[in-house]
């Protein structure tokens, strides 16, 4: 049996907002004799409130969790559900209002670019910097220094400061130290989203080693879900600084999905005002959904939008994006893509265009359309994220089962089988 190696009991984090001191010992005296005569705050400023009220915010509440040596936890919520806090809780860069965590092993953490980094240092003086505050040898290190290097891949620049680095480079290189000078419980914020695709690859199986291969604790924070469901077994739920669920990736990820859509809701049309001189468009609406459901079986999913070009605008062109719940890009699709690339090119005035995707495609589930107006010089005219919201359901059953598409699949095409 996996012993306990990280233990989370009655976690809560308290931080008072507002004005808390004036910067001085004499200021602070001043505005407390004030407040005890019931006089106004010496340092308010013209036209501000001179009340001393100072509003409390409870970053975590109340956690309470236990990790096993070897397992991949993934934490994932919402921006301010409390996930940072928690991992500099855990790493000891901040102490709780209340609680306890009890941590056994060496702990690497990850909590933004360049951790631990001094910027005047160059690669290499940083790598045996770590190290050694990570409590390894000289010679531990140096036997790990090319491994480092070469996964970091910034080689051609090791002896350089890293302050010249890019943000880029610095997480490559903080991210190659801490996962291999072997600490038992290796602490992983949203730093890796800096990185490029094929580098974030690299970390995932670097960190699916140091967990499934060499029994290390992994604590991973991630906005990308996909990421979280193939690396960690387990994970936690954050909501305004409480936990809502622990248990299988999988079934936290859902929980977590179907909360942020249910407060999301559904909208199938979305009317903007004037915000661009240029171009814009003014409204954009799915068609021939009822209450922003569409039948699998439906021949054509089709969008409206009616855009307005107040001058002649050179490669004008209109881009769409269609991803689900889990953030997959399902659809990405432009005017520009065919022989019609001159459709939106130089034609002021309203234009209402038809953009027509084939029905029997997206398998049940929700999606979400993103648009751009833009050039191809990249100038963007008019952009809104997940400006549309659908549900694509299947009422088709066959031997009690829907069977028109695999759970696992991203799309669910209509597939012709003929005996020849």
């Amino acid at each position: 049996m996996s012993r306990i190696v990280i233990k989370a009991e009655g976690l809560s984090k308290y931080y008072r907002l507002g004005r808390v001191g004036t910067g001085t010992l004499a200021g602070d005296l001043k505005r407390f004799w004030a407040k005890t005569r019931g006089k106004p705050d010496p340092y308010a400023k013209l036209g501000q409130d001179d009340t001393f009220s100072v509003s409390e915010h409870w970053a975590l509440k109340d956690i309470s969790f236990d990790v096993k040596q070897g397992e991949a936890l993934g934490i994932i919520g919402k921006n301010g559900a409390g996930k940072s806090t928690l991992l500099k809780i855990l790493s000891r860069v901040t102490t709780p209002t209340s609680g306890t965590a009890k941590i056994k092993g060496r702990i690497a953490s990850l909590l933004e670019v360049g951790t631990g980094f001094h910027p005047d240092l160059s690669g290499r003086e940083n790598i045996f910097l770590n190290g050694a505050i990570l409590g390894m040898s000289k010679a531990e290190i140096r036997s790990k220094f090319d491994e480092i290097v070469a996964f970091s891949g910034v080689d051609k620049y090791i002896d350089t400061p890293v302050k010249r680095y890019s943000s880029g480079m610095y997480v490559r290189l903080a991210f190659a130290v801490a996962a291999h000078l072997e600490p038992e419980i290796l602490v992983v914020d949203e730093v890796l989203a800096v990185g490029d695709a094929d580098f974030q690859k690299k970390c995932l199986g670097k960190m699916q080693d140091v967990s499934h291969k060499e029994g290390r604790t992994v604590l991973f924070v991630s906005h990308n879900m996909n990421a979280v469901r193939n690396l960690c077994s387990r994970a936690i739920v954050l909501s305004n600084g409480s936990l809502v669920f622990d248990g299988g990736a999988n079934e936290a990820i859902a929980q977590y999905l179907s909360a942020n859509t249910e407060r999301e809701g559904l909208y199938s049309s979305a009317v903007f005002d004037e915000i661009n001189e240029q171009a814009m468009v003014r409204k954009v609406e799915l068609k021939e959904a009822k209450d922003s459901v569409l039948e699998y079986t439906s021949e054509k999913i089709r969008i409206d939008f009616s855009l307005q070009a107040k001058l002649n605008i050179p490669g004008m062109f209109l881009g769409i994006v269609i991803e689900d719940v889990n953030g997959n890009t399902i659809i990405v699709s432009s005017t520009d893509e065919n022989e019609k690339d001159v459709l939106l090119n130089n034609r002021p005035g309203i234009i209402d265009l038809h953009v027509g995707f084939p029905g029997r495609l997206l398998k049940p589930g929700k999606y979400f359309v993103t648009f751009s107006l833009r050039t191809k010089s990249d100038k963007i005219f008019h952009r809104v994220e997940r400006a549309l919201s659908f549900e694509v359901v299947d009422n088709y059953t066959f031997r009690g089962m829907k069977n028109r598409y695999r759970p696992g699949a991203i799309v669910a095409p209509e597939i012709e089988y003929k005996l020849l």
